[in-house]
């Protein structure tokens, strides 16, 4: 079991070090690449997805750091 978590801890990692690259600085990024008009909010429905699933992953990465944690309790 230790060793599944810990493929999937580096697995997680350089996910969301990828989708952190991948978000905009300030008007520009992935969502601001000309994929989709701008919504009435001010941000793309692809900027809007990609933090979604950033902090999806992003609890997903914490579970697994827990999980790592009392597997060496």
């Amino acid at each position: 079991m230790l060793g599944f978590l810990a493929v999937l801890q580096v697995l997680l990692s350089a996910a969301l070090i990828g989708l952190v690259l991948m978000h905009s600085g300030r008007d520009t990024g992935f969502g601001g690449l000309g994929f989709t008009p701008a919504s009435q909010g001010g941000q793309h429905i692809v900027e809007r997805n990609l933090t979604r699933l950033t902090v999806f992953v992003a609890l997903l990465f914490t579970a697994n750091t827990v999980a790592l944690f009392y597997q060496f309790d």
